[in-house]
């Protein structure tokens, strides 16, 4: 009886291994496969119906994307600004197994570019925003 048992332990302990496989892997799928090539849009290749849409969000902070004609647009913007003078970076954008990741910065004027800006300007205020275009993917967004 002892041999069977200790049989029956090997056997569980090699399927165990078997079915678990070698494969390491993250929690999440949220490790980087590879970066994707995007284009930032200038106001004059936004499409219009998303050139409406940003219209109406620019106020507050939006995270979006929208899809047309094979193309997927990751939309970002900051809201609000009581100056010009910002810009936004893209820190990361790239594809994992289960989304595409997508990180920007919003950089503001200097300190002293401030006033700058408010005396260049009747109204100073800006709704710095990108739009990132890429070839569609289904997959969802992850936004940082």
């Amino acid at each position: 009886m002892g041999k069977r048992c200790i049989s029956f332990l090997f056997a569980a302990v090699v399927a165990v291994f078997c079915l678990c496989g070698c494969t390491v892997e993250t929690k999440d799928g949220n490790e980087k496969i590879r970066d994707i090539e995007f284009t930032v849009l200038g106001e004059d290749n936004i499409p219009e119906e998303l050139k409406q849409i940003v219209e109406e969000k620019k106020e507050k902070e939006f995270k979006m994307t929208y899809q047309d004609n094979g193309f997927l647009y990751i939309c970002v913007g900051y809201g609000r600004q009581e100056t010009g003078g910002y810009s936004i970076t893209v820190n990361d954008l790239y594809l994992t197994r289960n989304s595409i990741y997508v990180d920007t910065n919003l950089i503001g004027p200097e300190p002293g570019n401030k006033d700058l800006y408010h005396a260049q300007e009747k109204d100073s205020a800006s709704y710095p925003y990108v739009i990132l275009k890429i070839e569609y993917m289904d997959k969802s967004v992850v936004f940082d």
